[in-house]
């Protein structure tokens, strides 16, 4: 089964912007994908201060209450936000492997607070992942770059899609990085599953016209 999850992206200077593009959205959408980048992991870094996580709880009690929420830890130890976008009403945490001290744990640590995925940036091989996919609720691989929004798709980074869906032909993989109405053709044609948008969707007028184009591509293919 496809979900499109936009996302808000990484060019946020205040949780305002944020706040904005989550309501655009809220009418069509299911899952929002939030980027949390520390400056460290990547250069750019995404809004940080006041907490990020308590912007979430208060926006998780009010007006945006019955979005689901999944956080990518683009950030130097995932493990330690794991705790505070929990509380703040998160369902499903997303760590980078680049920088995590120990994936087993926290995978570990994830599975007590809700759905866990790993995720490989442009130069990292999918045999990096060091644990089981069998522990996994689902696998994210980077079509661009990891840290800055915008960028253009790589579609040789699409051979890992494929690679993971041989080792499993049932976990969700999920794509991040230049998806639009014809790179996410190819990406679900090598396995991909869910894929995170954010230009596509915000660059026009109408994000929901732009989700629904996305959404008959996916069911031609479906058809055929």
């Amino acid at each position: 089964m496809y979900e499109i999850i936009p996302s808000p992206g990484t060019d946020n200077k205040a949780f305002t912007d944020i706040s904005k593009k989550i309501h655009l959205v809220k009418p069509f959408a299911k899952t929002i994908h939030i980027d949390i980048v520390d400056g460290e992991f990547a250069p750019h870094k995404t809004f940080m201060d006041p907490s990020p996580f308590e912007q979430f709880t208060k926006l998780n009690s009010s007006h945006e209450a019955g979005l689901k929420f999944e956080v990518h830890l683009m950030v130097k130890n995932p493990i330690e936000y794991l705790r505070p976008f929990a509380d703040g009403g998160f369902y499903r945490f997303i760590g980078q492997i680049e920088h995590m001290p120990n994936q087993a744990e926290f995978v570990a640590e994830a599975q007590l607070v809700g759905e866990v995925a790993l995720a490989i940036d442009k130069q990292t091989p999918v045999d990096d992942i060091a644990v089981s996919l069998e522990d996994l609720d689902s696998v994210l691989v980077m079509t661009i770059q990891a840290g800055a929004s915008g960028q253009q798709f790589e579609d040789g980074l699409l051979e890992k899609v494929k690679e993971l869906r041989a080792k499993s032909s049932t976990i969700p993989i999920e794509v991040d990085g230049g998806i639009n109405d014809e790179t996410i053709e190819a990406a679900a044609a090598a396995g991909a599953n869910r894929f995170v948008v954010t230009s596509f969707l915000y660059s026009m007028q109408t994000p929901e016209e732009q989700f629904k184009i996305l959404q008959e591509k996916l069911q031609s293919l479906t058809v055929e």
